[in-house]
């Protein structure tokens, strides 16, 4: 296998694992949803022009991909949503958890997602035309 073929099997698995990670974010709220389909658009789109199209055009995660590379914001209702679904989440499995350890990496994590979303810049949500009239 040439140096180049093996780079683009490399990508797709590391683009692959991204993809299962930000599958993953949708039902947990303490991992990240936008950075890891942004990092396999990045590694798709570098070695599989069909792997990029089918996640570009997704009907779920397509919407992810195609709101922050447009606007590179996320509106105000996604990034109160993230937060109230992702502290109730962690101050529970705190409740459950009894190694220390654990529950200081889920305080940094909650706490680093946190930081990042509250950095994203906010998008307006554009009005229906007929809510300006």
């Amino acid at each position: 296998m040439t140096r180049h073929k093996l780079l683009k099997v490399i990508y797709i698995i590391i683009g692959s694992f991204s993809l299962a990670l930000g599958t993953i974010g949708i039902f947990l709220p303490v991992l990240p949803t936008t950075p890891f389909l942004l990092l396999t658009a990045y590694f798709y789109l570098r070695s599989s022009e069909r792997l990029y199209h089918w996640l570009v055009n997704h009907k779920v995660f397509g919407k992810y991909i195609h709101d922050y590379i447009k606007y590179r914001s996320i509106p105000l209702k996604t990034k109160i949503l993230a937060l109230v679904l992702l502290w109730p989440s962690i101050i529970v499995s705190l409740y459950f958890i009894p190694l220390f350890p654990v529950k200081v990496m889920l305080v940094c994590i909650a706490s680093t997602v946190t930081v990042y979303i509250i950095r994203l810049k906010t998008r307006v949500e554009e009005q229906n035309v007929e809510e300006a009239v």
